[in-house]
């Protein structure tokens, strides 16, 4: 993880020349997110919707046009157990609580339009905490796992004072091998906890 990390941040700030004498700047952020699950299925199954929202917040490391970005959310919510059957999903009454905490680091670049709208692109890793807690659970059935994904996202940012910018992007995230061991996401054929999301930041910095 920490080969990974350095990595990033070689990438982000492998920015040209003439921006190298830009000085370092330190921008956080919070960041509300709307994720659409590739586990439609089980997620469906457990809670009703495929959709969830995280909140949290990061930190913008950028010199010129190039960012290193390192991000903490959270994701919790409770369903119910369930199984899947003759393709229909049946719900079992046993409350479930499931738990997702992403840290993220991306490196990526901006391509301003205006001193106002500045496009953005990033790619990174992150490591991702999932937890489910029930009940009536016996003893091994709850789950904590935490695994290596993927992540690209892309937007704008659009600067509304010195001090504050806004922006919007969309994250795609790839979390192979959390879910599909058991339950009713095995029973789906479905092991991807990632997904598609929405996502809002503001940020604090010039």
């Amino acid at each position: 993880m920490k080969t990974a990390l350095c990595l990033l941040f070689g990438l982000a700030l492998a920015a040209p020349a003439a921006a190298q004498d830009e000085p370092l700047r330190i921008r956080p952020f919070v960041l509300g997110t709307v994720e659409a699950f590739s586990a439609v299925d089980s997620f469906d199954a457990v809670f009703g919707r495929t959709y969830e929202p995280f909140f949290g917040g990061g930190v913008q490391i950028v010199q010129g046009n190039a960012f290193l970005e390192l991000t903490a959310s959270r994701f919790r919510q409770t369903g119910q157990r369930a199984f899947i059957s003759g393709g229909q999903k049946f719900r079992l009454g046993i409350p479930l609580t499931a738990t997702l905490t992403p840290l993220e680091a991306t490196a990526g670049y901006r391509h301003p339009l205006s001193p106002r709208v500045l496009p953005y692109v990033a790619a990174g890793i992150g490591t991702y905490h999932y937890t489910e807690d029930s009940t009536f659970d016996e003893p091994g059935e709850n789950v904590d796992s935490r695994h290596l994904g993927f992540v690209l996202n892309g937007g704008a940012e659009f600067r509304v004072h010195r001090w504050v910018g806004v922006a919007a992007d969309v994250q795609y995230t790839h979390i192979p091998g959390i879910l599909g061991g058991s339950g009713v996401s095995r029973q789906a054929n479905e092991n991807d906890l990632g997904g598609v999301s929405a996502r809002l930041k503001i940020i604090v910095g010039k």
